[in-house]
């Protein structure tokens, strides 16, 4: 059932986008240019600041999924490198054919214990909060709205970020497994707290810890007597 919502929920969202989202403008190829180069004057720094948080929403994600995907039959990281392109659109497709995961066996490579790091959470937490103090002290909000209502880019990329922010709680609970983290209270302020929730837990979870599949099997046993 859980693969099945996550299927339909990248098609509909795919046809909204292409289909029903208000047309693309003119100027878009310009207007994506430009926020890419940092050539922000004349942007609404709201969209600024939404257009590089959809930079920092790869990279949280990317901190679960590369884990995640230690056990997968799918390539994780395939997914996570295009989310930084296309965001949900690239990450729903593998939330639809991955399995549950609680356990996490071998070890921890230079790559992965950099996406493991306390630092590197706090690291993107302190991006954020940037940006988003950035947006909401200089930003037009009927501006914005205008521009969501009009434009395809800015209305696709708004959905985008709200997509984000819900699947989140989709690899939390496994991940907070792998971790031996049972606290319901965390699970629920990290779910119900858009962009700052999967921030704080990504800075205070505990450390992946190396298992073989013995290790595993072991840890398994002893949960269930």
């Amino acid at each position: 059932m859980r693969k099945i919502i996550f299927g339909l929920l990248w098609v509909g969202f795919a046809i909204y986008a292409f289909v029903f989202a208000p047309p693309n403008q003119p100027d878009t190829f310009e207007l994506i240019k430009n926020l890419s180069t940092g050539q922000w004057q004349g942007i609404n720094p709201l969209i600024v600041s939404l257009f590089n948080l959809m930079g920092v929403f790869p990279l949280i994600y990317s901190c679960m999924v590369f884990i995640d995907g230690r056990g997968q039959k799918i390539p994780a990281w395939l997914f996570a490198t295009f989310s930084f392109g296309v965001g949900a659109f690239a990450l729903l497709p593998y939330l639809t054919l991955r399995s549950a995961n609680p356990n996490f066996v071998g070890k921890k490579n230079a790559f992965l214990k950099f996406l493991d790091s306390r630092i590197t959470g706090i690291v993107l937490s302190i991006g954020a909060i940037i940006l988003v103090s950035y947006g909401l002290q200089g930003g037009n909000w009927s501006d914005f709205f205008q521009q969501w209502q009009t434009n395809r880019f800015i209305h696709v990329m708004s959905l985008d970020f709200c997509l984000l922010c819900l699947l989140f709680p989709a690899l939390l609970g496994d991940d907070m497994a792998k971790r031996g983290m049972k606290n319901s209270v965390l699970f629920w302020l990290v779910t119900l707290v858009p962009l700052f929730g999967p921030l704080l837990y990504l800075s205070v979870r505990k450390p992946l810890a190396d298992n073989t599949q013995e290790q595993v099997i072991t840890q398994q046993q002893t949960a269930i007597n």
